[in-house]
This record gives C-alpha cells, sequence and structure tokens, in this order.
C-alpha cells in the first residue's frame, strides 16, 4: 500500500518541514524509540523528494541528539527523545502559538466551558 502524495508549502523549505514531519512521527510514535527511521532512499521515494534533502534532515537529527547510527543497520531514534521533545515542542506552542490563540479566544468572547464540549 503506498503512501500519499504529501503536499509541501511552497513557503517554507522541503527540509524545514519534512523535520516537522518527523518529529510529528516521533511524538506519536509512529517513529518509536529504539526503532530505525525509513533508509534516506526510503523516505525520498515515499515523498517524491530529492534523497539529498532526506540525508540533510537525518543530519539535522542527529545533529540535535535525536537519533543514532547503528552501524550496519540505520539511524534508530534515541530512548528518551520522545519525552525531550514533548517538552520543547510544548515550549515552542506557549510561546509562538498560544499569545494568538489566546488573543483571538478572547476577542470572540468565547469560554473554556464552549471550547471543551464536544
Amino acid at each position: 500500500m503506498s503512501q500519499p502524495i504529501h503536499h509541501w508549502d511552497e513557503h517554507l523549505p522541503i527540509y524545514r518541514q519534512l523535520m516537522d514531519l518527523l518529529i510529528h512521527r516521533i511524538l506519536d510514535e509512529t517513529y518509536p524509540e529504539g526503532e530505525m527511521l525509513p533508509s534516506v532512499r526510503q523516505l525520498a521515494s515515499d515523498f517524491q523528494i530529492n534523497p539529498l534533502t532526506v540525508a540533510k534532515v537525518y543530519k539535522e537529527l542527529a545533529r540535535d541528539d535525536l537519533t543514532e547510527k547503528k552501524r550496519g543497520e540505520g539511524l534508530i531514534v534515541k530512548k528518551g527523545v520522545r519525552a525531550l521533545l514533548l517538552k520543547r515542542e510544548r515550549a515552542k506552542f506557549l510561546k509562538e502559538e498560544w499569545p494568538q490563540i489566546k488573543g483571538r479566544i478572547e476577542r470572540m468572547e468565547l469560554d473554556v466551558k464552549t471550547l471543551l464540549k464536544d
């Protein structure tokens, strides 16, 4: 079964979008800690992008100490990375996104009860 074609935002570099996607997949445990990431060729094929773009993302993940290379096996998501990423992504959300969302909620005079309703 093949993966649907991913639609990239033309305003952001593909490598940045792929990095965010891989982080999301680590957080949602599509790529669990201790497990291998797809090969560069496989990911490039899945997303129909240049393998050099994937290699750049994998290099960034390693630089950020999120992965480790197992000789002869491939790139593995390091143990403990998910908790680290959750902490980092929560802080980023609270700093960058929440103030705008909170402001909009206040302008629309919504309350918590209304927001949490199904």
